[in-house]
């Protein structure tokens, strides 16, 4: 408990000296980044998970999107998109809401081999997101089944950032102002279509680049100020 008063970083160094050697481990040799970074001069990785439901312990993880941003610009070179190969049957409302079928799933790779590219890709990075428990809590499932440990990563949440603004405008927040494409007007973004994981990770992306530029215009963007507190 007291670990976590002391930060990320010293977390991540006690939890890699008791990992075993693989990708977790690999992955938690790479400092994070310090908080006193400018996010106009670091990289940064905008991941989404699709999933079939919102727990963890029961659910499982769909396709994984992500884009990089650096130096305050969306690398679209950078685009990895995935379809996870899962042991089940995927639900009738999964299959609506996400577009991705039973055969499409059978045709992707099993997360035992995603999984060490997209540490790979976060290593040493902060981890942009939108609603930070899902990806945060379905990689650290994953993480403490495949290598006996637990997933530790700065993040990044849009969601917690758009809640911040609201709430120091004294704004009164309605339900459903804090989706991702509903905050996206608000920054005259474009309308995308929901629920493709690299498509809502780069929405992400373009928001937060949107949602800093307004906060610290023509400013340094310091890290520590957008981090959550998760």
């Amino acid at each position: 408990m007291f670990a976590r008063f002391l930060g990320k970083d010293y977390r991540r160094r006690k939890v890699l000296a008791k990992a075993r050697p693989g990708p977790l481990a690999d992955y938690l040799a790479t400092p994070f980044p310090d908080s006193r970074s400018d996010c106009r001069e670091i990289e940064i990785v905008a991941l989404d998970l699709e999933t079939t439901g919102l727990d963890p312990r029961k659910d499982v993880i769909l396709s994984i999107g992500l884009v990089h941003i650096d130096r305050f610009s969306v690398k679209l070179n950078t685009a990895w998109h995935s379809i996870v190969r899962i042991d089940r049957a995927i639900p009738g409302e999964s299959a609506v809401i996400h577009q991705i079928t039973d055969d499409q799933s059978a045709a992707g790779a099993p997360i035992e081999e995603l999984l060490p590219e997209l540490l790979g890709r976060l290593a040493g990075k902060p981890m942009l997101v939108h609603y930070s428990a899902i990806e945060q809590n379905f990689i650290d499932t994953a993480c403490r089944r495949l290598y006996g440990a637990p997933f530790l990563i700065p993040i990044i949440d849009t969601l917690e950032i758009g809640q911040r603004v609201f709430e120091r405008r004294n704004h009164l927040i309605q339900a459903g102002d804090l989706r991702l494409f509903n905050l996206r007007p608000r920054y005259n973004l474009p309308h995308y279509k929901a629920h493709n994981a690299l498509s809502d990770a780069l929405a992400t992306a373009e928001l937060f680049l949107a949602m800093a530029d307004n906060l610290y215009p023509g400013q340094p963007c310091p890290l520590g100020a957008f981090l959550s507190k998760r």
